[in-house]
């Protein structure tokens, strides 16, 4: 017998027999639910000798038997009855278990759980929910009409990764119906929040509406993804519609985190704690950085992955700079709490970047991973843990903290069959197209290709899939390859940048003549360039499939 937990109500079995009593009761359960019916197999025991079993010990047992392959709603409702007159917690079996975990969660469906928790509880498990999915985005119910839509090419996500294929797409087959989903009304340049939080842009720069940016001929779904059926060429909306796809492109970007950090959330946006990654903070940044005349200001960064990973230290630098020019430096104590082991993934980049953290006076704090926060006493909990030594926990005082949250897949991603084992999309790094399912592609921060999450890498990504989705209607194989290409323009102050370029395995890759830009060495020509050239290349050529600088690599080659 294996009871497997799936929340703290309930857990689920395989079949049960006599002499598997006492093992339950010493495990806490209160109430067994029988969800097999009698006769179902030779060697089963009935519930009457399950239930005489059980009133011996004090357990109280229910009997609601559910045909193999045939949940039904009233099933369901039965089980919730149950599972609200029980005593808890309860142990509900059947002959796998598999029929208990559907019954859980077509009743939590009904409760409004979300579809994501449903399905990752049962995940953690061992049950796989995706075949009742749409019955549980549908409040646990067996759709009557779903209301399908079709297209040839859907894809999830309408940020850079998404409208920018989308728009490679329909330059490269005009004739293809596209549609992309997105609940979102207004879409975010999200590298500009770092000068935000500089004091050189103005929020406002930052977001256009969603709607001026879906391609012309590309049809906006504004709805939230459920789940996806691969098998089936289905993706799930809230609600239950079924969007159909011949074939489908999964960019829905990642999850900032914030209630990972205990007490995080609460402090957001006062007592001096602020972050360059969401767009409503970044002006607090600057505020905060211009009123701060001394103290200790912190800088975390968190385990990776996480999206421009440069991000963080860059509003170290951009803050040092504007305490330098006001004079104050001399009396901020700057502390950059990474909870990583070097400053920068790309060693060539490094001599640089020590420069201004000399410059700065910043004091260097490796492997402390921030864990929780006290705003209101102004102090932050790091675990500090070195290769070599035991986890410890240390407590840090500050005036000032600028904090990257820490960073997963989106929870409808984790908890899909496109996953992979840690809960991002499962491709081929070249190719993009996934590992299981031939019909679906992925860039952008959400697939597991081991490259830098940044918008420079999805503005090459999205001609290579675009390549490679024409190529498959086409009934080729794939052509182009993605290089492992990222930028990070690290801004170490106001009027320079060291403009980082590499791909696959740290190898450079500049794309501009060394005695332009020297990506190693602070410059301003970079700075220009981040500045005032990439706004409006991201704008008018990234987001309208204009590939200047960034057509794919030939498969052939780029493999050898």
């Amino acid at each position: 017998m294996e009871m497997k937990k799936i929340s703290d109500a309930l857990s689920v079995s395989p079949q049960i027999v006599q002499d598997d009593i006492a093992a339950i009761k010493a495990a806490g359960f209160r109430a067994i639910i029988c969800n097999r019916p009698d006769g179902e197999g030779a060697d089963q025991p009935t519930f009457e000798e399950i239930e005489a079993a059980a009133e011996r010990v004090g357990i109280e047992a229910r009997y609601a038997p559910v045909q193999s392959g045939l949940v039904k709603d009233e099933d369901a409702k039965t089980f919730g009855i149950a599972m609200t007159e029980l005593p808890g917690p309860v142990l509900a079996y059947c002959r796998t278990g598999t029929r208990s975990a559907t019954l859980w969660s077509l009743n939590e469906a009904a409760h409004k759980r979300p579809v994501s928790e449903i399905l990752a509880a049962t995940k953690a498990a061992g049950y796989d929910m995706s075949g009742v999915a749409r019955r549980i985005a549908n409040g646990g119910r067996t759709p009557t009409d779903t209301g399908d839509a079709s297209f040839d090419v859907v894809i999830v996500g309408g940020g850079a990764g998404g409208i920018a294929t989308a728009a490679s797409l329909h330059a490269r087959k005009s004739d293809l119906s596209i549609a992309i989903i997105d609940p979102s009304d207004v879409h975010y340049y999200q590298p500009g929040w770092t000068l935000v939080g500089g004091g050189v842009f103005s929020p406002e720069q930052t977001a256009k509406t969603m709607g001026s940016l879906i391609p012309r001929g590309v049809k906006w779904i504004k709805a939230a993804v459920a789940a996806f059926e691969p098998q089936n060429n289905a993706v799930i909306l809230d609600g239950c519609r079924v969007v159909k796809y011949g074939r489908l492109v999964v960019s829905p970007g990642l999850k900032l985190d914030w209630g990972a950090v205990e007490g995080l959330e609460e402090t957001l946006g006062r007592n001096g704690v602020t972050s360059n990654y969401r767009y409503d903070l970044a002006p607090y940044t600057w505020q905060l950085v211009k009123e701060m005349k001394e103290g200790r200001a912190l800088f975390t960064q968190p385990p990776m992955p996480i999206k421009c990973a440069g991000a963080p230290q860059k509003a170290m630098y951009l803050s040092g700079d504007a305490w330098f020019r006001s004079g104050v430096l001399k009396d901020v104590d700057i502390q950059f709490m990474n909870a990583g082991g070097v400053l920068f993934g790309v060693k060539d980049y490094v001599p640089a970047l020590m420069e201004y953290v000399q410059k700065y006076d910043a004091t260097l704090n490796f492997f402390h991973n921030l864990t929780a926060v006290d705003g209101a006493a102004k102090k932050a909990t790091f675990t500090v843990g070195t290769p070599d030594t035991e986890p410890q926990q240390v407590t840090v005082d500050f005036d000032m903290m600028h904090v990257c949250p820490p960073q997963v897949a989106p929870d409808f991603i984790r908890v899909s069959p496109l996953a992979d084992a840690v809960g991002w999309v499962d491709v081929d790094q070249a190719t993009l197209r996934h590992k299981s399912f031939e019909n679906i592609w992925s860039l952008g921060d959400v697939m597991n290709a081991p490259n830098a999450k940044t918008a420079a890498a999805a503005r090459k990504q999205a001609p290579t899939v675009a390549d490679n989705i024409v190529a498959d209607i086409n009934g080729g194989s794939p052509v182009s390859a993605y290089d492992g290409y990222g930028s990070c323009p690290l801004t170490v102050e106001r009027g320079k940048i060291v403009l980082a370029e590499f791909g696959y395995g740290g190898v450079l890759k500049p794309s501009f003549p060394k005695f332009f830009v020297d990506g190693t060495k602070p410059t301003r020509a970079a700075w220009i360039l981040k500045e005032k050239l990439l706004p409006p290349i991201y704008w008018s050529a990234m987001l309208k499939g204009k590939e200047w600088m960034a057509k794919p690599e030939p498969l052939n080659v780029a493999a050898e």
